[in-house]
């Protein structure tokens, strides 16, 4: 190799190091730094004034494994997670396709739709607090019209989660229906057109070319949705701060109360590790498995 296309070669390395650098930085600082000085940190016992922290390996583990308030914590989380999940999908899908097509005042449809998703997490809860007040709240108020007990929402262990996935739901579809609207802009209409030419019904032509072509999409808001699943925290410091009796604690609020409740950051710091494993696990069966069945490589 010449002289000439050594000092080439090396000139394209360092122009595709700069390029990449501030990305590396970023993550570095960000995300892999704070990942290890957070493993790190959980192979730790909890230190005190008088008792310095000593390495125990696992234990921390060991111990959240055996707590029958971290199996609480992660059944309350899978059934979160496994409502909200598919149902803002499908009313987020619903909302697109109905605000997609020819129906009057679309605009301010579209704008009703994405309202709830511009309110701050705090507004938000406070608003469904009132809504779910025994007695005051709007809820008790309509069902007092129909001779209808009042009901304490947050208050019982039966509905206390399913309110909040109620606020959940109501929050996210307007977000991921934006998503899907936007990907269905970009369906080509000489489509719609060649169906029409076919007889195709609407219904088969959503379920034969809409939805094939809207499944990219619905992989980026699944894995989107998914992560917005393990980390609510806000709602549940305004409504329940995870009650009645665990029955609505999520696990970004459980390592919250860890770390700054009980002031034991290595438990705090393992439980973050264990959410971290979940999601890197998705995270590899979305690009090593669903992405290319999505794509149809």
């Amino acid at each position: 190799m010449s002289e000439l296309a050594k000092l080439e070669r090396r000139r394209r390395a360092i122009y595709g190091w700069l390029l990449l650098s501030p990305a590396a930085i970023l993550l570095s600082l960000f995300a892999f730094y704070p990942s290890i000085a957070t493993l790190w940190e959980s192979m730790f016992s909890r230190g005190t004034r008088r008792h310095p922290a000593a390495f125990i390996g696992g234990e921390n583990y060991n111990d959240l494994f055996a707590d029958p308030t971290f199996w609480i914590v992660v059944k309350n989380n899978l059934f979160y997670a496994g409502i909200t999940v598919p149902l803002s999908m499908f009313i987020a899908l619903s909302m697109a396709l109905w605000a997609n097509s020819k129906i009057p005042a679309k605009g301010f449809v579209r704008t009703a739709y994405f309202t709830p998703t511009v309110l701050p997490m705090i507004a938000a809860a406070n608003l469904w607090l009132f809504f779910y007040t025994p007695g005051l709240g709007v809820l008790d108020q309509i069902g007092a019209l129909f001779g209808l007990p009042s009901v304490n929402w947050l208050g019982q262990p039966e509905t206390a989660l399913w309110a909040i996935i109620i606020v959940t739901v109501w929050k996210e579809s307007g977000f991921f229906m934006i998503f899907y609207l936007a990907a269905l802009q970009t369906i080509p209409v000489d489509l719609r057109e060649a169906s029409d030419l076919e007889g195709a019904s609407r219904w088969t032509y959503t379920r034969r070319i809409v939805l094939p072509m809207l499944m990219p999409m619905t992989l980026f808001i699944g894995v989107n949705a998914m992560i917005n699943s393990v980390k609510l925290i806000d709602h549940l410091f305004i409504l329940t701060k995870g009650g009645p009796s665990d029955a609505s604690k999520l696990i970004l609020y459980y390592i919250w109360e860890q770390a700054f409740a009980f002031f034991d950051s290595p438990h705090a710091a393992a439980l973050t590790m264990l959410v971290l494993l979940v999601l890197g696990v998705v995270a590899a069966i979305q690009f090593f498995y669903i992405d290319r069945r999505t794509h149809y490589q």
